[in-house]
């Protein structure tokens, strides 16, 4: 296995998944306030899983979101 390479790769894959999940929270939250669905005010729930295939790897973040 080669560290650097790895290591440049994992980096990507976290930077993808952040990009793509903060536009996905954002993109949420703005339509549900549009819709009614939220005041803007709320702290929001969060959950994540990572799972690597192959490995039986799965790892789980919970957090909140404050909107205010």
């Amino acid at each position: 296995m080669n560290e650097d390479t790895f290591n440049l790769e994992v980096r990507k894959f976290l930077k993808k998944v952040g990009v793509s999940s903060q536009r996905e929270i954002e993109r949420a939250v703005r339509e549900g306030i549009a819709a009614g669905q939220l005041s803007g005010a709320e702290r929001l729930a969060v959950t994540i899983t990572l799972e690597v295939g192959g490995l039986g790897l799965r790892h789980t973040i919970a957090d909140t979101i404050a909107l205010e």
